[in-house]
């Protein structure tokens, strides 16, 4: 008996102890976040006050209503949604589709060929960027805008969004796909059905959870993504979006930093809506069990 009472208070203690780390934590890593949202009310020249103050003095909407009624800002909105929504949509079918195969299917060399998968997961992605710029600027379409080639174009970054992504998201959904019973793949082929019917009734909702959080995460790194966008875009005023608008917000010589605040703050609303409504949306486990009789 005591030594249960022992253990149950020794366990109340480390949760005590766990507990006050992780409000430690969150108050340290809150504070720059706090010193932004409170400097993006105030109105500064060129200059951050001193000392810093996590309470603004004054609050004015000034650098929200001059981001706000920046024309460039529209133009860099609707690109990165169009982006981000084309992007993950594509990234999707095609990570799905190729989990299942390598899951499911055996094909000739299909170790082999989710080695080399791995295998570029393990290159930095800063690496690539050159031969991705030479690669798309040599494929030429004969539709407008894009017989030069695909550097500069919306095509193109999607392109090597979809094509740097498709493998992680590949190793993820292919280890959940893995999980699932093999009974269930077995009773639909012994009823006469297809691959395409298992993984259209069976793989998909099966999957939901695991499909919702790669969707969380790829909305959130197509939105944020500034150094690809910055190379292979370059200086197209169209093509701009959000992380490169915000980049530039950075004078040469000075910075209006309640601007680059408030902006920072308008680009991450998204992101943050995102993560509140689909907050439930993680991998769980057990989705399947009781589906097959033991």
């Amino acid at each position: 008996m005591n030594k249960l009472k022992s253990k149950k208070a020794s366990e109340r203690i480390g949760q005590i102890l766990l507990w006050l780390f992780l409000l430690f934590a969150l108050a340290i890593f809150s504070v720059p976040y706090l010193f932004m949202i409170s400097n993006s009310f105030e109105k500064f020249s060129f200059s951050l006050p001193f000392p810093p103050r996590i309470f603004p003095k004054q609050i004015i909407f000034d650098a929200y209503q001059y981001i706000l009624g920046l024309d460039i800002f529209t133009v860099a909105f609707r690109n990165s949604v169009i982006n981000t929504v084309l992007t993950v949509a594509i990234e999707l079918l095609v990570a799905t589709l190729s989990a299942y195969g390598f899951a499911r299917i055996k094909f000739p060399g299909r170790e082999m060929l989710f080695n080399i998968y791995l295998l570029t997961l393990m290159v930095p992605g800063f690496l690539n960027i050159i031969p991705q710029f030479i690669t798309l600027g040599a494929i030429k379409l004969p539709f407008p805008g894009l017989s030069e080639g695909l550097v500069g174009t919306r095509p193109g970054l999607i392109l090597i969004y979809v094509a740097t992504g498709i493998c992680g998201y590949t190793f993820f959904l292919r280890n959940f796909f893995r999980g699932l019973p093999e009974a269930l793949s077995e009773s639909v082929i012994m009823d006469g059905g297809t691959h395409m019917t298992i993984f259209t009734r069976i793989m998909l909702p099966l999957s939901k959870p695991a499909i919702g959080t790669m969707t969380i995460l790829a909305l959130q790194g197509i939105w944020e993504e500034y150094f690809t966008a910055k190379v292979l875009l370059g200086a197209n005023e169209s093509m701009i979006t959000l992380p490169m608008l915000l980049q530039r917000l950075n004078g040469e010589h000075a910075t209006r930093w309640e601007w680059v605040f408030a902006a920072s703050i308008l680009i991450q609303i998204p992101v943050i809506i995102l993560f509140i409504l689909f907050q439930r949306k993680t991998v769980i486990g057990g989705l399947s069990e009781g589906s097959v009789k033991q």
